[in-house]
């Protein structure tokens, strides 16, 4: 059946870009418009087999014998762009092909105009080649990040400038990890993120992919911590996004993740959880509001984990991205009841082993974060600590569990996780 669908789509799709070359330009607008409803109901099998390289050149030809406007040839590109950045997925076709070349050409001979440069045209530029290569034109930094922070900036609240915001942010998020001076970027940023929590005037995908723009520049610059965690309130932010979205995931649904489509609110809880991955790996300032962030996430886990398994295994990316953060205490995963997920998940005779190592990586982090302290008043708080977590172990009937995965424990080190101290199991029974 799944086969029938994508010979379906891929037919369907090749019958609409085949009327573009023969029509108006207005005639054109409502073709794309079909494409794009197109778009938004495909699935990744489907973009493989359509959105190719030969696809690209075709576009390319068509924009230079006019076949079809430059405009046009944006609108479609950046939907086919936005909906790689939504589901994440990378595809290379573009990287390749004749049109990306034409783009890169157009880009370099309208930063050399002495004039005035033409913005829009620049716009449309970056958006496109940064959607279909997911990175920056990096000889073009100083002129591309400022453009598309400057077309996000609009505040006018008609859904034509709400989407051109969203696209602008989504390629901004989308660009993946590049140093940037904080020059180029950070009062804009700032000013859209904080005028947003006053205003509420983006979408929600757009709020998501400003911080993820910004959470991804930690890696670089350091003193970013300080702006995202306390004078943004990330966790704050985050957390209630997590709630509001939550409510959106159905999950007595019949078909999994994998199964069924994926609604819109699904799909930008993913980008949140993704976020919060990001986060929790490159940020090491403490905040108060960890716990309540973590509790939400786990939350999440809960609704998702019986007929969403992207969501709920995503969910336990993050939280064991929470347990290696040395800022997040482990009062903090006892509290919000990231000790609790694991503790369940490894209890079950249905884990793969994928959920296996990712708990056993749990409980490794946290007993390196039990050990004995040299400070007395540190020392005291530890103790205690670890009464809670062995209490807590031996509530949920832990240490029986243990021994099934003690001589399997080799075996997934060996192959799964080399990092894994092969004594886990034996410093939990005896703590």
């Amino acid at each position: 059946m799944q086969k029938t669908t994508n010979i379906d789509s891929t037919k369907k799709f090749t019958e609409l870009f085949s009327r573009l070359s023969s029509n108006s330009a207005d005639k054109q607008k409502r073709t794309i418009e079909e494409i794009n409803e197109m778009i938004i109901e495909m699935n990744e099998k489907d973009s493989n087999l359509i959105f190719t390289k030969e696809l690209f050149d075709k576009m390319d030809k068509m924009i230079e014998e006019k076949e079809i406007c430059l405009e046009n040839a944006f609108v479609l590109l950046k939907s086919i762009g936005c909906w790689n950045v939504l589901k994440n997925v990378h595809d290379y076709s573009f990287r390749g092909s004749s049109l990306n070349q034409r783009f890169k050409k157009m880009i370099i001979e309208e930063e050399l105009k002495k004039e005035e440069k033409n913005e829009k045209l620049l716009v449309d530029l970056f958006e496109c080649f940064i959607l279909l290569n997911f990175c920056f034109p990096l000889n073009s930094l100083s002129i591309c990040v400022p453009c598309l922070l400057k077309s996000s900036s609009n505040k006018e609240e008609n859904k034509e400038a709400q989407t051109e915001v969203e696209v602008a942010l989504l390629a901004l998020s989308g660009a993946g990890y590049c140093k940037l001076d904080k020059e180029l970027f950070l009062d804009e940023i700032k000013e859209i993120i904080e005028y947003h929590q006053e205003h509420h005037n983006l979408t929600r995908i757009a709020y998501q992919s400003a911080w993820m723009f910004l959470i991804k520049r930690i890696i670089f610059e350091n003193s970013l911590e300080e702006i995202i965690v306390n004078e943004l309130h990330f966790a704050r932010e985050a957390r209630r996004e997590l709630e509001e979205l939550s409510k959106c995931v159905d999950g007595k649904r019949k078909e999994g993740w994998k199964g069924g489509k994926e609604t819109k609110e699904e799909l930008l809880l993913m980008k949140w959880i993704e976020t919060l991955l990001v986060y929790f790996r490159h940020c090491k300032l403490w905040n108060e509001d960890f716990a309540d962030l973590i509790n939400s996430l786990v939350q999440v886990f809960r609704i998702a984990k019986d007929n969403h398994r992207e969501i709920s295994g995503e969910c336990i990316n993050v939280l064991e991205e929470a347990a290696r953060n040395r800022s997040v205490t482990v009062d903090d995963l006892l509290r919000s009841g990231a000790v609790d997920v694991f503790l369940e998940e490894i209890h079950k005779s249905t884990m793969n082993d994928r959920i296996t190592i990712k708990s056993l990586e749990f409980i490794y982090n946290i007993s390196n974060r039990l050990k004995k302290e040299d400070d007395e008043r540190k020392e005291a708080k530890r103790k205690i600590t670890k009464r809670n977590i062995y209490e807590k172990m031996e509530e949920e009937g832990y240490e029986d569990t243990i021994f099934c995965f003690k001589r399997m424990l080799y075996f997934l080190c060996m192959n799964y996780e080399h990092r894994m101290a092969c004594n886990v199991s034996y410093y939990f029974v005896n703590v």
